[in-house]
């Protein structure tokens, strides 16, 4: 028996038949498939896009229109506002409910009231035009966070996430409820 033409047999077989098999893939593969043709349909969304994309530009002319004219009421409204007395808008402070709840006198507008305040960063946040309980709770934090950061290193470990919704309890009375989430957080942190 002759091993190098038994050889040769055995490597030769299954290139054919995997060269075999791999042509009638692809004819079988290719004779099936059917290409779609979407252009119709993409030319429809294409249409649709345009319309509402001049709807959209539409809508905003008008909203521009409309804008000017709510402008000037705006400014009327502002002057009828700035016209009226501050003190109509104001939430009175009830200093008795306040050391009811809080366990110690409260002095109105006292930045201090605020978990993670202390007197120098209330003195930051004077400096800065942030005086009362109503204007820290309107400030964004990340304003507050500015006005830690002017102060160097030593108040980068306050976080002042809770302090604006901390003053807007304050500002607004609920001191019962600022005294159970002081209890509850850890040195104002949320």
């Amino acid at each position: 028996m002759d091993f190098e033409n038994m050889n040769i047999w055995c490597w030769l077989i299954p290139l054919l038949v995997g060269a075999i098999c791999g042509i009638l893939g692809y004819l079988i593969g290719k004779g099936s498939s059917t290409t779609i043709d979407n252009s119709a349909e993409l030319n429809a969304w294409k249409d649709k896009n345009a319309k509402l994309q001049a709807d959209l530009d539409a809508c905003n002319g008008k909203l521009k229109a409309a804008g000017t004219v709510a402008a000037a009421g705006a400014a009327t409204a502002a002057a009828s506002l700035a016209a009226s007395s501050p003190e109509e808008a104001k939430i009175p402070f009830d200093a008795a409910a306040a050391k009811a709840a809080m366990g110690k006198a409260i002095k109105e507008d006292d930045l201090k009231v605020v978990e993670g305040i202390g007197p120098k960063i209330a003195g930051m946040f004077h400096d800065g035009g942030i005086t009362t309980w109503k204007a820290l709770s309107e400030t964004a934090v990340a304003r507050c966070q500015e006005i830690l950061d002017g102060g160097g290193d030593r108040y980068k470990v306050h976080d002042p996430a809770s302090w604006p919704m901390q003053a807007k309890m304050c500002y607004e009375g609920k001191w019962a409820e600022l005294a159970k989430w002081q209890d509850e957080h850890d040195h104002g942190k949320l």
